[in-house]
């Protein structure tokens, strides 16, 4: 028996099936999401609008806040703000970010649309929001601003949208700072007591956003990126709560420092409140069953006649992990590559590097994949030089199943004799193999999470590495590759394995049609690395049988 082909192709079974389910999985939740959003878009401007206009509670039940009536801003009193890297409108009703856009960042890649992560309209009901406890008021607060419109101007490093309101003798400022090159913005509350009592307030940050799919999800078939809550705190640097743990348990923590973010792929929006302060983070979902994240900061006294300042920043951007880690402590964990982080995260920075010298992704991913081969090179060779020799002995093991018939204890005995004899290990092609799998799974995930290759070219027809091959060019390579790499293995004994080994190629192919570009560029080149090495190694083996043929004659 043929362990070591049984061991391969059981494991390319399993791998096929898992594909199989995974594009059940990523179409069907496709289909179910596109014929859903008209209904969820009624419910969520109709019943979230009144509580947005309601003061912000984090930490409690939807059902425990006041009625309110609904006062929406409408399209025309949003305030604009356009920078070189935002579109943004911010509604005065309490100065929440409701529409933001990339302007580095491209809907598509033939597109010159940018990208719009955060949007409050009847396809997605996605916002961030601000606010501060403690002053009096049971509605949020109608801010206004000198000017309806503002843009940074060439040559202006930084800009900044005042927004005022009186609340009670109160006098408010808020404040937002867009820097250039920025994609974190700066949110400041400027408290003026003038009233006769003393105030207790705190920084409230929100994260809202309804169950609408990701629209940064690739359209290549791959593994499921993230979507929902993440959290970083003092016990646990990052914690995903998934939208299902939302509805049904919630998250509560204390922590100095930390942050609060909704991920999806490629891009993500987190609040970052002050670093040594304590914070207060939590989720729920409201009743139009939006689910938020967010925090609360610490609580400030304002005595009569003092003032005092509370503030927090909001990242809204790609996931590119310098910036992020230069925004906030494990913000860029955020890219989140799975359990196998410490093998993908040197492979990225390598990426990284070759990208610093090229200034090609395609090219880049090329010489990773030529690193890791060098890498594996002798792993590599002890799995080959095992399939050639096995190849040298299949007509002697063919032979050996004919005279022993239907006799299995006899067959087994034969073929153990005749590794013994010839000094061949029928699972030295395996453990190989195996041992190199952790890299490949871990170079599966970073080329998927990092957001460096979405709509980055190669050559020629490939304009976009994360999205599938759109001529199919590279799985049909890949696709031939495996048929020449079956014709360098020895052929399996069994008739019928030979011909289910023979289908895998066209399977696999299939199945690559749909990955991205640039995964399937590293498995063609993988592959044809793979065939000179094995070819090498093969010609190697065969060439030093014939001598010792030859010398034995002699």
């Amino acid at each position: 028996m043929d362990v070591k082909r049984i061991v391969l192709f059981s494991s390319l079974a399993v791998v096929a099936y898992l594909l199989m389910l995974q594009w059940n999985k990523d179409y069907q939740q496709q289909d179910v999401q596109a014929q859903a959003p008209q209904v969820q878009q009624i419910i969520t401007n109709n019943d979230s609008a009144t509580e947005d206009n309601e003061v912000l509670k984090l930490g409690e039940p939807a059902n425990t806040i006041q009625t309110a009536t609904s006062t929406t801003a409408s399209t025309q009193n949003l305030i604009s703000v356009k920078t070189d890297t935002f579109d943004i409108r911010i509604n005065p009703k309490g100065g929440d970010i409701v529409y933001a856009a990339l302007l580095n960042h491209k809907t598509k890649v033939d597109s010159d649309q940018p990208f719009v992560l955060l949007q409050d309209d009847n396809l997605r009901h996605y916002v961030v929001q601000s606010d501060l406890s403690g002053l009096g008021n049971k509605q949020r607060l109608l801010l206004t601003s000198p000017k309806n419109a503002y843009v940074l101007s060439k040559g202006q490093d930084e800009l900044e949208v005042h927004l005022t309101a009186n609340v009670e003798g109160v006098e408010l400022t808020k404040t937002f700072t867009f820097k250039r090159a920025s994609h974190l913005i700066s949110v400041d509350y400027q408290l003026n007591n003038q009233s006769d009592r003393t105030l207790t307030t705190s920084f409230i940050g929100l994260i809202k956003r309804d169950a609408s799919a990701d629209p940064s999800k690739s359209e290549s078939m791959g593994m499921q990126a993230y979507l929902g809550g993440a959290f970083s705190t003092d016990e646990k640097r990052y914690q995903k709560i998934d939208f299902d743990d939302i509805k049904s348990k919630g998250f509560q923590a204390d922590s100095v420092g930390g942050w609060a973010a909704m991920l999806q792929h490629y891009f993500i929006t987190s609040w970052i409140p002050p670093q040594n302060e304590s914070n207060f983070f939590s989720t729920r979902t409201d009743r139009a069953g939006n689910h938020i994240v967010g925090f609360n900061g610490s609580e400030y006294l304002v005595e009569p006649g003092t003032s005092t300042n509370l503030s927090a920043g909001i990242y809204i951007g790609p996931k590119i992990q310098k910036d992020m880690e230069a925004v906030a402590p494990n913000l860029d964990l955020t890219v989140d590559y799975g359990w196998l982080w410490f093998i993908a995260q040197p492979l990225f920075w390598l990426l990284n590097w070759f990208h610093g010298f090229i200034g090609n992704w395609g090219f880049s991913i090329i010489l990773v994949t030529v690193v890791i081969k060098l890498a594996f090179y002798k792993l590599s060779a002890t799995a080959y030089r095992s399939m050639a020799n096995m190849r040298r002995v299949a007509p002697k093991l063919t032979r050996i199943k004919e005279e022993a018939g239907d006799d299995r204890q006899k067959l087994s005995q034969a073929m153990m004799e005749l590794y013994r004899k010839e000094k061949i290990n029928p699972m030295g092609g395996c453990l190989p193999i195996l041992v190199q799998m952790p890299v490949f799974i871990a170079l599966y995930w970073m080329l998927m999470e990092s957001v460096e290759l979405r709509h980055a070219p190669f050559v020629l027809w490939i304009a976009d590495l994360s999205m599938k091959d759109p001529y199919f060019v590279l799985p049909i390579i890949m696709g031939a590759s495996m048929f020449v790499q079956q014709m360098l293995n020895p052929t399996p004994p069994d008739p019928m394995q030979a011909k289910i080994m023979k289908m895998l190629p066209i399977i696999f192919t299939f199945f690559f049609l749909f990955f991205p570009a640039g995964l399937v560029l590293y498995w063609v080149v993988n592959n044809l690395l793979s065939i000179l090495q094995q070819w090498y190694i093969t010609q190697k083996i065969e060439k030093e049988d014939k001598e010792k043929d030859k010398l034995a004659k002699t």
